[in-house]
């Protein structure tokens, strides 16, 4: 629960609930949450509020203009301009007001609350073969009411237009507290004194509004008031579009829909340089394209580096490229278009690509290209600030030139890309904003990039806003009279500059307030633990956890395309429970804003009490946050010689006591007759800091170590030999699963051996916090492997979240030789997929005709990939439906006391509905012990294993399809 509030906060709050606002947090754990959004800027608000209804979002206005307290509006906080952060009241619409109220498909039109994501408006109209037009690259998490604030516009502008072109009405509350219903909504205003003083101080100022404002359709800085002048009907809603929350409060907006074209067609068009590909740009657009992007080798070689030259998929000749979109009726005539679009383009080389999955993987790249351009090549972050400036079409060859120049001149580095068709280019600059003088680089290097696009006739920005990042450059854009106007409309509607103050008009200094700058390394002595973060940032955890920039894919709901970031916040919808949220709090615990006290605070245990450690972020994330590993150097941290959780001495040490409890058979049949004993298990779970809904798992009655030792020699090796990592689930609760992978192995013509002594990999320790056992445990693994893979062996891992231990997170907790010789172990270690794959003359089963539900582990995913199970499982004929997100179980998560309603909460999110749409005859394929131990607890659905699967090919041991296994299931679902 919140703190409670006292001094000027608490009687704020007060006033709120007696105004009828029934959800507010004013917590550190609110303020720290909410203090950022995707920009530079941290500003911690005095409190959030969470209405449910627009007259709560009336009734906090009320009472802040009697407080004299400001107000800022927040969807998804995806603003990289600062636009979502105030020091006042915070609201968050996006939690409760985020429904499509109306479709009406002859009208083509909507009417939508501010905080429905942009993607479930789509969602909404598609079913009538409408969308909505403009489409951000953050579409799936942004909101209308965060579009309509910046005038977003995203990659396909030039076909659909800006936010503002399809904006048919708005319900806005002015800063006078008055309501003003505009154009097409309900109950619409026909009088107002407010729109009186507005028309007649338009009338005063035609030829300033006329020459400076609306000269491209890319000039979104400052107000868009052209949409006043009498010639285009003193359009007001079209012309609240873009001021960034400053003169109204949207309660809601009716806005156009489009028909959603039925054939697109992608042409990849390749020149020496960017630059050259943006001179190409104006003959381009005479034939329609609905989208035209840029990118350049420099993205492309940051996506091959951190994921792999896989997700790269082919392109034409050269260094810069356009991506060119056209949409239509018939494929037929898109391809004809084509050739006359690739006639015109000057190209160095082209490739028309019609394949959809060709086409999206292109199209990731650039919808990632703001978190992928994080971090410059050699590591180093890089930052929004100049983030998508834009010139007029004509001039863009010649701006890009002269801005790479200004970069070079200042000794920064950034990632070009953007829309090319409109003359949009967004980049990311390596500003050393924690370093002496940053920020006064920062605010140099801006003053000179304002400068810059104001020759080329430019806007500050083209689709984010002014914010607090370049509303103090307007007057390197603007005559004075201009910004004078922009003063007095801001007056109209507000006249007490409460709402969002400090942005567009009397704006803050770019340089203020912004959060890295604030940032305090810390030296090695604060962390004298080896952790998993510090590889990755050179040691420094509080640059670790500055990889999230803020863009909020956590935020958006990724599991329907195979992703899995983030399962607690797709259960919860709590910023807390995203990975932005809890990198935002673990920010202000590294830089000490929390207090002496921060890894042992309220705040930051809760923010990551509810994170699985599933490391989905770590691949999922743009930025490649990996909340797994922080919140383990914060465990650690946490209870560092202090008493820790029960769960941490039992689930943490858990391979410990299954190695006591199963090395003796008579122990081990105790042991489950105590776990099936309804009488002691729910004394057993309480004392081991178990839910007591949570059945345990029994011991198997023969170790897989122990059958191991006792078969018979195999067949003579055709490809050599293989190390099997015989992890604790496997030995001791899933033998069967070690038993069909030898199976497998023997038949596909390898030897098989297993570590001379019982080994682990560590996992239960590392996400428990327990880093020094767990480094104990991991080097003593790595040397028991390494003296296996030195004479030549493979190692192949069965359980894959201690593969993935041995692939990624063995080498980063270790230090010195044994992280070398880890990295030497990572490099032999394979799946099983991987490895037979890799295998001369081996052919999977003919599994033709049969159709599977498969929920790849969530380390598998992040860490090795599932592809190679995919494809081996494709070429055996098999119809596979590949589940996204996780099972929810995730090792001890799901198992902890306090847990079990979330656990089961994100199982039901996609694992759980998909088993149960499957036909009975239907194969349940989940690699990970904890996926089939979720399966078998909530389900009593029987899964198996890709080894037993496999077991099953005639050229094996015929082994049986696994009957309902004792993972201790539930009798009934709770």
């Amino acid at each position: 629960m919140p703190t409670s509030p006292s001094g000027p906060t608490a009687g704020l709050t007060a006033a709120l609930h007696r105004a009828g606002v029934r959800e507010t947090d004013e917590s550190p754990l609110a303020r720290s949450l909410y203090a950022s959004d995707a920009s530079l800027y941290r500003i911690p608000p005095s409190a959030v509020v969470f209405p449910r209804h627009c007259d709560e979002i009336a009734a906090v206005l009320s009472v802040c203009r009697e407080h004299g307290v400001p107000v800022t509006m927040r969807g998804a906080g995806t603003s990289i301009a600062g636009n979502a952060v105030g020091t006042g009241v915070v609201v968050d619409t996006s939690r409760h007001l985020d429904r499509v109220l109306e479709v009406d498909a002859e009208a083509r039109t909507a009417l939508v609350e501010p905080g429905v994501v942009q993607a479930r408006l789509q969602q909404a109209v598609a079913p009538h073969g409408l969308r909505f037009g403009p489409d951000p690259s953050t579409h799936n998490r942004a909101t209308l009411g965060g579009m309509l604030g910046n005038n977003a516009c995203g990659s396909r502008a030039l076909g659909y237009g800006r936010t503002s072109d399809n904006v048919l009405g708005l319900d806005v509350l002015a800063g006078t507290g008055e309501r003003l219903r505009l154009g097409d909504v309900p109950g619409r205003t026909t009088r107002s004194p407010l729109l009186d003083r507005l028309s007649e101080t338009v009338r005063a100022d035609l030829a300033v509004i006329r020459t400076e404002l609306g000269r491209f359709p890319r000039q979104v800085s400052g107000y868009s008031l052209e949409h006043l002048l009498p010639e285009r009907g003193f359009d007001v809603p079209r012309a609240l579009v873009g001021s960034e929350g400053t003169l109204g409060l949207t309660l809601a907006a009716r806005v156009g829909l489009v028909r959603d074209e039925p054939s697109r067609l992608l042409v990849a068009l390749g020149y020496p340089t960017m630059a050259e590909a943006a001179d190409a740009v104006p003959a381009l657009l005479p034939h329609a394209p609905v989208a035209c992007e840029g990118i350049d080798a420099r993205i492309v070689r940051t996506v091959a580096d951190r994921r792999g030259t896989a997700a790269v998929p082919e392109l034409p000749r050269g260094d810069g490229w356009l991506l060119v979109e056209l949409a239509g009726p018939d494929t037929a005539a898109l391809t004809a278009a084509a050739g006359r679009l690739v006639k015109d383009a000057g190209a160095l080389d082209s490739r028309v690509i019609t394949d959809p999955g060709h086409a999206a993987a292109l199209w990731r790249i650039r919808e990632d290209g703001a978190g992928l351009a994080a971090r410059t090549p050699d590591g180093t972050p890089a930052h929004a600030g100049w983030e998508d400036a834009a010139v007029p079409p004509e001039r863009l060859g010649s701006y890009l030139r002269e801005f790479e120049a200004l970069l070079a001149e200042h000794r920064l580095t950034g990632l070009p890309y953007g829309h090319f068709g409109d003359g949009c280019v967004h980049v990311r600059i390596d500003f050393p904003l924690g370093t002496p003088g940053g920020t006064e680089a920062l605010r140099d290097f801006l003053f000179a990039a304002g400068e810059t696009v104001a020759r080329h006739g430019g806007s500050l920005s083209g689709e984010h806003g002014d914010g607090r990042a370049r509303g103090e450059l307007l007057p390197l854009m603007y005559s004075s009279q201009a910004t004078g106007l922009f003063a007095r409309v801001k007056g109209i509607f507000d006249p007490d500059d409460l709402l969002n103050p400090g942005v567009v008009v009397r704006p803050e200094p770019v340089d203020a307030s912004v959060r890295a700058a604030g940032a305090r390394p810390l030296r090695r002595t604060e962390l004298p633990t080896l952790a998993l973060a510090h590889r990755h940032d050179r040691g420094d955890l509080s640059m670790a956890v500055h990889r999230c920039t803020g863009v909020g894919k956590c935020r958006a709901d990724t599991t329907a395309a195979g992703g899995v970031m983030c399962p607690s916040y797709l259960a919860t919808r709590e910023e807390k429970d995203s990975t932005r949220g809890r990198a935002r709090v673990l920010q202000d615990v590294v830089s000490g804003r929390l207090g002496p006290d921060g890894w042992r605070s309220r705040a930051l245990h809760e923010a990551l009490d509810l994170c699985l450690s599933c490391k989905g972020c770590s691949s999922d994330c743009p930025t490649g946050t990996d909340m797994a590993a922080y919140k383990a150097e914060a465990l650690h941290q946490r209870y560092r010689r202090r008493l820790r959780p029960r769960s941490h001495y039992s689930l943490g040490r858990l391979p410990t006591w299954t190695r006591l409890v199963t090395r003796i058979p008579v122990l081990t049949r105790i042991a489950n007759r105590v776990l099936r004993s309804t009488a002691l298990r729910p004394l057993l779970s309480r004392s081991a800091g178990v839910d007591a809904r949570r059945p345990l798992p029994s011991f198997a009655p023969v170790t897989f170590r122990r059958w191991f030792a006792r078969r018979p020699a195999g067949r003579p090796p055709r490809h050599g030999d293989v190390v099997l990592f015989t992890d604790t689930f496997t030995d001791a609760f899933s033998p069967e699963v070690g038993q069909a992978a030898v199976a497998v192995l023997e038949d596909a013509g390898y030897r098989v051996a297993v570590t001379a002594r019982p080994v682990c990999c560590g996992l239960t320790w590392i996400s428990t916090g327990q880093l020094d056992g767990a480094a104990k445990r991991v080097r003593a693994t790595v040397r028991a492997l390494l003296t296996h893979v030195r004479a030549g062996a493979l190692v192949v891992g069965l359980e894959p979240s201690c593969t993935g231990v041995l692939r990624s997170d063995a080498a980063e907790l270790l230090d010195g030789d044994d992280a070398s010789a880890a990295a030497e172990v990572a490099d032999a270690t394979r799946t099983l997929a991987e490895l037979l794959a890799d295998t001369p003359g081996w052919s999977p089963p003919d599994l033709a005709g049969e159709t599977y539900v498969a929920q790849p582990h969530c380390h598998h995913h992040a860490v090795m990939g599932w592809d190679a199970d995919l494809a081996l499982l494709t070429r055996a004929g098999a119809e596979v439906t590949r589940v996204g997100g996780c099972c929810g179980l995730a090792g001890n998560f799901g198992v902890e006391r306090g847990h079990h309603d979330v656990s089961v909460a994100v199982a039901e999110h996609r694992l759980l509905p998909a088993v149960r749409e499957a036909a009975p005859d239907t194969g349940i394929l989940a690699d990970g012990f904890s996926c089939r131990t979720q399966l078998s607890n909530l389900a009593d659905r029987p899964s198996e294993h890709l080894a037993q699967l496999l077991a099953r090919h005639p050229d094996t041991a015929k082994l049986p399809r696994p009957a309902a296994q004792d993972h201790g299931r539930c009798a009934k679902r709770r």
